[in-house]
């Protein structure tokens, strides 16, 4: 088929001709088309979608007046696919039905709505490529943008293009590829010029008008319209300096629209407030303010409004230019007209917002109809857009108590929509008017939240213990779970004074009317532990540890993350891996996923005392990749942990270095802890003791609590190891006070083992065997490798070869199995000395070295028995895409089938099964 290129435009025609071609494939384009308004972006779209014979072609569009309706963009665009919605995980369909109004629910994660949407287009482009063109992005409502974004990022073998067209750098598109869209070269500019004007003009004035225009199609094409000869060779008459070329040309539309009639201008109006276009709206209203549309139209309009299926304006400047220029009390009629003819059964949202743009003043019914509209916006996950209608109803509110309650719920629906500063505003105007302190320490709170949410580390702990104090005398559950929070806070910040202060108000707590929830159990149990009362904090937390894996979905993404800590403050391996295991399970589930990256982190770590090295660096990989695929930030803890074990000394140090640097930027105490423990691990791996001994010391000295205490045994061990027997013997205490209280496996076998090494000959043997046995009944495989790796080497120390290389051997065994190649080679020297010969193992390459991370981590989910949907829906991406990898994979490892990939990457068959 010949295509027609617009002129001058070639270079951009034939990039979007490649896009499509791409496509046309099996393989997926994203672009961004950035340029100032008029400059031809609109032009370009309508190429990309005109004449594409075998292409679905969906479209979309930002509407300025529509910016504060919650996916109202992803309507236009998936409203044609939903008959697909069947064919998509339920999970994915529910958040999908949801956000589009097709049932009720509780508010989907944002991107899981992103994932469902992702799914539709890749089902949608199963038989028949897709083209998605999105005009306006600048005007995208914010919960579209972001999905559309999402969806940009994860597309890769799915026949689908995406094409948007902004003015400005929408922040949600930044990043993807862009091709900007600037003025014509003169010679085009002057060969449009001449189309348009049909006298012969001088050069000189030929060359102003263009280098003014600076070749913008539309204003070459607009600015001339209605002017005589004359008029355009002064210059235009319109292009006056420091005004900019949108207002020029907006001034055009404007001197076009003066010359209407004003039932014309009237209509014009009515259908730039009007962002549906639905021309059944445009007549109603129309009708309501006294215009015949008909006659209206027959009037003319001079070009500027197309009334066919759908309203369209000849620009989105003529709309925009045709609002602003409104009278107020112009505007306000169409509004309140618009609103009266807009369904309330099938869109009261837009309804309330034509009612609240209609309104002269405070209005009670109208804020109370927007309160009602945040609400529906927040089941739909619209988070943006419930902030905006309260927002609103705080401006339509008189009565000062109502307004003070409007303003903490618009601070609450802000923050949760991620603007911090608007959320402030909201909490200080709240607290600014209240007549009570009740009111205030609400305000306080959301004070608190920002200070956390936007990563103001320092401040955050004493601003949410100040808003628990403030909430004491007026609802004291809340005011526990903000203890919790700011306890939770100061530990990872490492703000001691804020920890004491926590635990003295905490333990003034009149007891709970009913008992105590897990929520008390832990708060209480955590502010025992700071107190020093031990055995009295292992008692609290022994019993909230069911309670705490147990604990329901809303609760676990609120304070989830500070009862993490609940099992490693007991020495309770196991109800830390189930804790990790079934968070994750959990999140999954419910589709939260903006809390997944934080829950696999905490999986990789406690799975990572089991020595499954393996599955913890899957889980560590699918956490980053979450997080990369939401733009969330993300601490390489479980990369770092990883790297210690193993030994390599170079990727972890360089981890170390990094990790320790954000942390400190950041005031962060949980960054400092974990890298310097692992720095100690890393260390006593490698046999530099004195620096193992120094990174520990530092460890065990943070606020971190189960941190630091996992610090002591590799502080013992390197004091020991380094002579520095006195520092050994004060860990040996602390560790012993930690441990006796807690009575579990983990914490008996640390402590026997700790003591061996400070012990004399007739006593270590019997404190290292009772380790090993404790250990024994544990699943951690690495510490059970490290006993026998300790109690070998003492054996040869006291002239015992024989049985030491019994427990060398089993150590060296257990730690090539599981790829610690540091405490490998250490055990390796070890018998070496013994007289047993032991081959060094050189770093064995293979074809799987051959493969990505991401392609071993789907392999990894494939061989373990994942579908090509469920590995999709854990790592972002479509199932074709999945199936792209996997084709890539078996052509790697030379294998043809699934089962062939089970044996071409054996599990280890010790290790434990995944989430």
């Amino acid at each position: 088929m010949i295509r027609v290129e617009l002129l001058g435009r070639r270079q951009e025609c034939e990039t979007i001709d490649r896009l499509i071609a791409a496509v046309r494939t099996g393989e997926s384009r994203v672009l961004v088309l950035r340029g100032g308004a008029g400059v031809g972006k609109t032009a370009l779209l309508e190429y990309a979608r005109r004449d594409r014979a075998g292409m679905r072609v969906l479209r979309a569009a930002g509407v300025e007046s529509e910016m504060e309706l919650a996916f109202a963009a992803l309507h236009q665009l998936c409203g044609p696919l939903l008959d697909l919605l069947p064919r998509l995980p339920e999970v994915q369909r529910h958040a999908l039905e949801t956000v589009l109004g097709l049932r009720s629910g509780t508010p989907p994660d944002r991107f899981l709505v992103g994932l469902a949407v992702l799914s539709l287009l890749a089902e949608a482009s199963e038989k028949t490529p897709l083209l998605c063109v999105v005009d306006d992005a600048q005007w995208l409502d914010r919960a579209s943008a972001q999905t559309l974004s999402f969806v940009a990022r994860r597309l890769l073998a799915e026949s689908v293009a995406l094409l948007f067209a902004s003015r400005d750098r929408e922040p949600a598109l930044i990043g993807l590829p862009e091709l900007e869209i600037t003025g014509l070269r003169d010679d085009d500019a002057h060969a449009l010029l001449s189309s348009l004007t049909h006298a012969g003009l001088d050069r000189s004035i030929r060359d102003r008008i263009v280098a003014e225009t600076r070749g913008n199609p539309l204003a070459l094409v607009e600015l001339p319209r209605g002017l005589s000869l004359t008029q355009i060779a002064g210059g235009l008459g319109l292009l006056r300096s420091g005004a900019s070329l949108p207002g020029h040309i907006e001034q055009s539309f404007l001197n076009r629209i003066g010359g209407l009639s004003e039932a014309a201008r009237t209509l014009l109006l009515i259908a730039a407030a009007e962002p549906l276009g639905d021309p059944v709206l445009l007549w109603a209203a129309a009708e309501r303010l006294g215009v015949d549309p008909a006659a209206a139209l027959a009037e003319g309009t001079d070009g500027l409004l197309a009334i066919d299926e759908r309203v369209t304006f000849r620009h989105p400047l003529v709309r925009s230019a045709v609002y602003q220029a409104g009278e107020p009390r112009l505007r306000r009629a169409v509004h309140l007209a618009l609103a009266e003819v807009t369904d309330e059964t099938t869109d009261p949202d837009r309804r309330a917002w034509h009612r609240a743009a209609a309104a002269p003043g405070p209005d009670e019914e109208v804020a109370a109809e927007l309160e009602r509209s945040a609400g529906r916006a927040q089941a739909r996950g619209g988070q943006a857009a419930a902030a905006a209608f309260r927002q609103r109803a705080v401006q339509l509110t008189l009565d000062p108590r109502q307004r003070v309650r409007r303003a903490l719920a618009a601070a609450e629906a802000t923050l949760a929509a991620g603007d911090f500063e608007a959320a402030s505003r909201f909490a200080g105007l709240a607290r600014r008017d209240a007549d009570d302190d009740f009111p205030r320490a609400r305000a306080e709170l959301i004070r608190g939240h920002i200070a956390f949410s936007s990563g103001r580390t320092r401040e955050a702990p004493r601003a949410l213990l100040t808003a628990a104090q403030r909430l004491e005398p007026y609802d004291l559950d809340l005011a526990r779970e903000t203890y919790l929070l700011a306890w939770g806070a100061a530990l990872m910040a490492g703000d001691r004074p804020t920890l004491e202060a926590t635990a003295r108000s905490t333990a003034l707590l009149p007891p709970r009317e009913g008992g105590p929830r897990a929520l008390d159990l832990v708060l209480d149990g955590y502010a025992e532990l700071l107190i020093g009362r031990r055995s009295e904090a292992v008692r609290l937390l022994r019993r909230a540890t069911p309670l705490v894996i147990g604990l329901p979905v809303a609760d676990a993404m609120l304070w989830g993350w500070v009862a993490n800590a609940v099992p490693p403050s007991i020495w309770d391996d196991a109800a830390m891996c189930a804790l990790s295991d079934r968070q994750v399970e959990v999140v999954r589930a419910a589709g939260a996923l903006a809390h997944l990256p934080l829950d696999l982190t905490a999986a990789g770590m406690a799975t990572s005392f089991t020595g499954d090295l393996e599955r913890a660096a899957s889980l560590a990989a699918e956490a980053e990749t979450v997080a990369g695929a939401l733009g969330l930030p993300l601490s390489p803890f479980v990369r770092l942990r990883l790297t210690a074990l193993r030994g390599r000394e170079p990727q972890a140090s360089a981890l170390l270095a990094q990790t320790v640097a954000r942390a400190e930027a950041k005031g962060e105490a949980l960054g400092v802890a974990i890298s310097q423990w692992s720095a100690a691990v890393l260390n006593n791996g490698l046999g530099r003791f004195a620096e193992a001994m120094a990174a520990a010391r530092v460890a065990a000295g943070t606020t971190v609590i189960w941190v630091a205490e996992w610090s002591l045994p590799e502080l013992v061990e390197a004091a020991v190891r380094a002579g520095e027997l006195d520092v050994a013997r004060e860990a040996l205490a602390r560790l012993a006070e930690v441990t006796e209280p807690c009575d579990t496996d983990w914490a008996q076998a640390t402590l026997a083992r700790c003591r061996a090494l400070l012990s004399d000959a007739a006593e270590a043997p019997a404190l290292f065997r009772t380790a090993i046995e404790h250990l024994g009944r544990t699943g951690l495989r690495a510490e059970l490798a490290r006993a026998e790796l300790l109690y070998g080497e003492r054996l040869r120390a006291d002239r015992q070869p024989g049985e030491a290389r019994d427990h060398l051997r089993t150590a060296h065994e257990m730690f090539a199995a599981m790829g610690l190649e540091a405490f490998a080679e250490r055990a390796r020297r070890e018998l070496l000395g013994t007289g047993e010969a032991v081959r060094k193992r050189t770093g064995e390459s293979s074809v799987h070295d051959e493969l990505t991370a991401q392609e071993r981590q789907i392999a990894v989910l494939a061989r373990d028995g994942f579908s090509n949907p469920e590995v999709g829906e854990r790592l972002f991406l479509s199932p074709r895409t999945v199936e792209w990898h996997l084709r890539k994979v078996f052509a790697k490892l030379g294998v043809t089938s699934r089962r062939q990939l089970r044996e071409a990457l054996p599990r280890d068959p010790a290790s434990s099964p995944g989430p």
